[in-house]
């Protein structure tokens, strides 16, 4: 059977480098493809996990966006491959908000998942989001929203120039909301990425720990309660 050849495209402005596109739903890749070509990116769409794996040697990819249920190869089993040749962060799309799933392309290496049907400008967030983390920071690693600034090499955060005392999970689950913003985190994924997918306590700990960030940063809108979905952080 002839295999179609992978879809190069080309902003105008490619200044976010180029993303790999894994995904065979026309409809799908065709939303994700405009989405990040209106960000700045350079895309290459491929259909299976073959040329996926092809493609990835021929050009400088800094992420991948890699749809779970390929024909063929697999997605858990492409990222497992993309593994053993590269550290490129990839983020994987899943059909179904269910752990298995989600834990399938966690354990084989995806960086980030996102559940269909899914906003494409969510999935661009997040894109971007992943790049921040990725990319190799200069001196200090430094975070702000509006007044508030995190230093993670110092493992210091301050309001308005005055340095705040935080815990070591507040800290971090400040860290997370910086990293992300604008995107809306679900409490499992909170805990997941601040206390790990093996502790026992119950969503219940984020919700504590956000209320205690609120009132020690006295800025409560800056993480914004998205009622059914979590939490994501504002400009105050």
């Amino acid at each position: 059977m002839e295999q179609s050849s992978p879809q190069i495209s080309l902003s105008d402005r490619p200044a976010g480098g180029t993303v790999l596109v894994v995904e065979d739903e026309e409809s799908i890749g065709a939303l994700v493809r405009n989405y990040l070509m209106r960000d700045g990116y350079r895309v290459v769409w491929v259909r299976t996990g073959e040329e996926a794996l092809a493609e990835l040697t021929r050009h400088p990819v800094r992420l991948v966006v890699l749809d779970i249920g390929l024909p063929g190869m697999d997605g858990p089993e492409v990222c497992r491959r993309m593994r053993q040749r590269s550290g490129v962060p990839i983020v994987m799309l899943t059909a179904r908000d269910e752990e298995p799933d989600r834990v399938s392309g966690l354990e084989v290496g995806a960086d980030d998942y996102v559940v269909k049907p899914f906003s494409p400008r969510e999935l661009v967030a997040r894109v971007k989001a992943i790049l921040r983390r990725s990319e190799p920071k200069v001196q200090e690693d430094l975070l702000a929203l509006g007044d508030v600034v995190v230093r993670l090499g110092a493992r210091e955060a301050e309001v308005a120039g005055e340095l705040i005392e935080l815990t070591g999970k507040e800290f971090d689950l400040l860290a997370c909301f910086l990293e992300s913003q604008g995107i809306v985190l679900s409490r499992d994924r909170l805990l997941d990425r601040v206390w790990g997918m093996s502790y026992p306590g119950g969503t219940r700990t984020v919700d504590v720990h956000v209320g205690h960030l609120r009132r020690k940063l006295d800025r409560p809108s800056l993480i914004h309660t998205v009622r059914g979905s979590g939490y994501k952080a504002v400009a105050p």
